[in-house]
């Protein structure tokens, strides 16, 4: 009955147009009400839940991906990728060009919608100039920009790292991520081979060697923020925290000291734009840490182990009725409420089963990560929709092969959890 009344209430402020965390804040009020428990812990709750050093992680790394993507980065990473594909002439080379500059972008930004929105703005029209449907430009573009949920600097990996409570390292989960997504990235450009030779898409065009290598020099001052960030991690120079501190000088000195296609007024709205993201963020992980209190001194995560225990002793089952119930709540509800409100609840439950924390993070981020491109609640769908100036319907009748690629991913990395775990095992961080 508690459990009913806790997550009821939340329902109910959900169902009424109430904000994700303003619901989570009051339904743990109503559960800790019905317990008989003080308001002043839901008080003290709210405050400790953004009171951990790793918080800081997050508005670095917002700060710096932001820089990068509004300071020309991404058409300097589309220029670097036009210039791979291009010496290969490959048939449909500027959907290749938009994965590849995506796959790159994703390491820099940390956001799928930043990767839609940067990429997308150049790519989109380049593709549907060259005789390619908007349709699918814009497919290509919003499903590739799902590696950002999973690579390194992912906001998202750092916020399920903090809703495990510390279980789960950030180093690890950055590590964990890259394999995964690097396979997604791959087996799209397959998708889109296809595609190519199908519907005769045209070849991608050589670039000539003076201009490809003053594009490849342009773009090698934002890759070095990959290094930066990789780098200093897997070496020790740099925390996770440090490492977000030291891309943001740098994304600041190569964008306006050396690119200097950003005006200096522009700046004040940037940090702006990065303080609305930051304190929204921060919000939802203080009031999902009450919530997630609440629910704790419930039981719900031993009930909930009960319950699946009684469906199937077996872990792949398990790991089955998971990926469902997760890919469903991923259309109804944002990424990283999600995040904040199913692992305190679930990662017990698969710890009970013997599945490894940070496997089961990444099989997270990516089944969430599918529900921003499905509506109605799918940000970077809308997001590549408007930037793509074609309209949901017409997304969604041509999305399945996609669907069925990312679809196809997550089953690998759900079934074969070497793919999450190899580097951490190897760098010794796991």
């Amino acid at each position: 009955m508690d459990i009913a009344v806790l997550l009821l209430s939340m329902c109910v402020f959900f169902a009424i147009g109430m904000p994700i965390a303003y619901a989570m804040a009051l339904s743990a009020l109503v559960g800790a009400l019905w317990i008989d428990l003080p308001v002043a812990a839901i008080m003290q709750q709210l405050s400790s839940g953004v009171g951990k050093v790793s918080m800081l992680t997050i508005p670095f790394f917002v700060l710096a991906g932001a820089i990068m993507a509004e300071g020309g980065m991404a058409r300097r990473l589309v220029d670097f990728a036009a210039v791979i594909v291009g010496f290969t002439r490959m048939r449909g080379g500027l959907s290749q060009v938009n994965i590849l500059a995506t796959t790159i972008m994703s390491g820099i930004s940390g956001s799928s919608v930043a990767d839609t929105s940067a990429i997308g703005s150049v790519m989109i029209p380049q593709m549907a100039k060259k005789g390619y449907p908007r349709v699918f430009a814009t497919n290509v573009t919003i499903s590739a920009s799902l590696q950002a949920i999973v690579v390194p600097p992912s906001h998202n990996a750092v916020i399920y790292s903090l809703a495990t409570g510390g279980v789960v390292s950030i180093t690890s989960l950055f590590l964990a991520g890259i394999l995964p997504g690097l396979l997604l990235g791959f087996s799209l450009m397959l998708l889109c081979l296809f595609y190519a030779y199908r519907d005769k898409h045209p070849k991608g065009e050589p670039v000539p060697i003076r201009q490809a290598a003053k594009m490849l020099v342009d773009a090698l001052w934002g890759i070095v923020t990959l290094v930066i960030v990789l780098g200093g991690i897997l070496t020790g120079v740099f925390t996770p925290i440090e490492a977000g501190a030291v891309a943001c000088v740098w994304a600041f000195f190569v964008t306006m000291f050396i690119y200097r296609d950003y005006k200096w007024s522009e700046l004040p709205q940037l940090a702006y734009r990065t303080l609305q993201t930051v304190a929204m963020v921060l919000t939802l992980v203080a009031t999902a840490s009450c919530f997630g209190y609440i629910a704790a001194i419930m039981q719900m995560p031993a009930k909930m182990t009960e319950f699946f225990v009684a469906i199937s002793a077996n872990k792949y089952v398990l790991l089955m009725w998971l990926n469902i119930m997760l890919l469903v709540l991923g259309t109804a509800l944002d990424l990283a409420p999600l995040l904040l409100i199913c692992t305190p609840i679930l990662l017990p439950v698969v710890k009970s089963f013997g599945i490894d924390p940070v496997h089961f993070g990444i099989v997270m981020l990516l089944n969430l990560g599918i529900g921003l491109l499905t509506p109605p609640v799918g940000t970077t769908l809308f997001v590549g929709c408007a930037i793509g100036k074609v309209s949901v319907d017409d997304i969604m009748r041509e999305i399945w092969p996609f669907y069925y690629v990312m679809f196809a991913v997550l089953m690998l990395v759900t079934y074969i959890p070497a793919i999450s775990l190899w580097l951490p095992h190897s760098f010794g961080f796991h």
